[in-house]
């Protein structure tokens, strides 16, 4: 027994002895302990309001896989069912087209797509509880597809806070939501498919297509609905799917919020989208681009043509460069640097990074607006509608222009097939310095002169590489 125990103790000695050392020579740990994360705050970008008048707290964590009961709650009393309604055709009974709205104030703003509202002239809103509303159009945006309507309500009404579209990853969890056919929500769930998404579907001068891809499923009638993260807070505003069917096959395309918060700012402020422009027209990147002009990486955006007089001329970017950063952040496609301008407004100032002929160089680029001034477009739009019936685009002289011709006056950026000024045979450049022998300056004053003529309009002018003045003659 003494044999065993002193086995023993020796045993215990040498492990005692063991622990002692290895603290001696092993280097200290530290070690962080994570406790469950508790909920955070966010609040709705429009117009400053927060949730129920106040701060919304997470139910839990965004993105959690198992568990949408909270967010599906949280958003089926704001997603609206909307009616539009077209009393224009005289000629036979009026027409109808239905879509989904999504409440984003607790005054009655509710943001739709452009394609749900186009065709009518009467709208009508049913909410979550059956209750119907007549509703007011206060803008909308061919451009990137939205609209903005507004109901007129006696206490405020529930409606949804705004997540952060850039935050979203590609794998995360997201519900569909929308209200077709007054069927009441629908709510259907799937992942982020992939972001900065084009598909060539809107149409428009300044178009943005950079869209939220989902396999949450949308049908007809979800149009204009939510794309909400697990959380509850809007991401997106459902607008496409791409199918050979007609129904959903997969593939679900939203415009993602933050640009939606800055379009319907706009509308809400000024009816119109203050739109700034860089002045460039663009492409990806690929691998024969790649190795003409020396990168290591297929990245960034290619200018294939830079707008005489905008910002990007003006700032020296010219063809064949290509953008890699923008405000400091990588450029990883064209419809995602589509998407960071669109969210500007004419008068900001942009710092773009490019490569030109194996050189990194740096410029400030101020965008300015479709008539290329840094102005906000304060005029009704509608009164810009008159060149669109007589079928031209226009554009104000840069300051280059205007010294280098000794001109001033506006020049034709495009005529379009078919109409009056194409039945004059204008070419796009000529520069138009009169209506009606009346000097025209600016495309403000070139409406206004047209809108004054009764019945035939003169428009006098010069083009750049051709002596003497032009005359082109058309009826309104």
């Amino acid at each position: 027994m003494r044999k065993y125990g002193l086995v023993i103790a020796c045993s215990l000695m040498s492990a005692i002895f063991a622990v002692l050392l290895y603290k001696l020579i092993e280097e200290p740990k530290t070690v962080i302990y994570r406790p469950n994360a508790s909920p955070t705050l966010t609040s709705s970008n429009f117009g400053g309001q927060t949730a129920n008048g106040g701060q919304y707290h997470r139910p839990f964590i965004s993105s959690s896989p198992n568990d949408f009961t909270k967010a599906a709650d949280a958003v089926a009393p704001v997603v609206v069912n909307i009616n539009a309604i077209d009393n224009r055709r005289f000629w036979e009974s009026s027409q109808n087209s239905t879509g989904s709205g999504v409440i984003i104030s607790p005054d009655g703003y509710i943001v739709t797509n452009n394609h749900v509202i186009e065709d009518g002239d009467k709208f009508e809103v049913t909410l979550g509880d059956k209750s119907e509303y007549p509703a007011t159009l206060i803008g909308s945006d061919p451009s990137t597809d939205l609209a903005l309507l507004k109901i007129e309500h006696d206490v405020e009404v529930p409606h949804l806070p705004f997540g952060n579209s850039d935050s979203l990853r590609v794998g995360e969890w997201v519900l569909a939501v929308g209200n077709p056919f007054n069927l009441t929500t629908t709510v259907t769930a799937g992942i982020v498919s992939a972001k900065g998404r084009t598909i060539d579907i809107l149409q428009g001068k300044h178009t943005i297509e950079s869209f939220i891809q989902t396999d949450a499923a949308i049908n007809p009638g979800n149009s204009g609905g939510a794309l909400v993260n697990t959380n509850g807070e809007l991401v997106g505003i459902n607008t496409a799917i791409i199918t050979r069917t007609g129904r959903y096959e997969g593939y679900s395309f939203a415009v993602p919020v933050n640009l939606v918060s800055k379009v319907i700012n706009d509308l809400k402020d000024y009816g119109v989208v203050q739109r700034g422009l860089l002045g460039i027209d663009m492409m990806e990147v690929n691998s024969s681009i790649a190795e003409s002009v020396g990168l290591d990486e297929i990245k960034g955006v290619y200018i294939n043509r830079v707008e005489p007089g905008s910002g990007a001329d003006e700032a020296g970017l010219k063809e064949e460069d290509v953008i890699l950063k923008i405000n400091g952040k990588d450029v990883e496609s064209a419809p995602s640097l589509s998407e960071f301008v669109g969210m500007q407004r004419p008068g900001n100032t942009l710092t773009i990074e490019f490569l030109r002929n194996g050189s990194m160089n740096k410029v400030d680029v101020l965008l300015r607006n479709e008539n290329n001034t840094t102005e906000f477009v304060t005029l009704d739009v509608n009164e810009f509608d008159i060149l669109q019936d007589i079928g031209f685009e226009l554009r104000e002289l840069s300051k280059d222009e205007k010294l280098r011709l000794n001109l001033e006056g506006v020049m034709v950026k495009s005529v379009y097939k078919g109409s009056p000024i194409a039945r004059t045979n204008m070419d796009p450049g000529f520069i138009i310095t009169k209506v009606n022998d009346k000097l025209a300056v600016n495309i403000e004053e070139v409406v206004d002169l047209i809108n004054e003529a009764e019945d035939k309009v003169m428009l006098e002018g010069q083009y750049e590489h051709f002596s003497g003045d032009y005359f082109y003659a058309f009826k309104k």
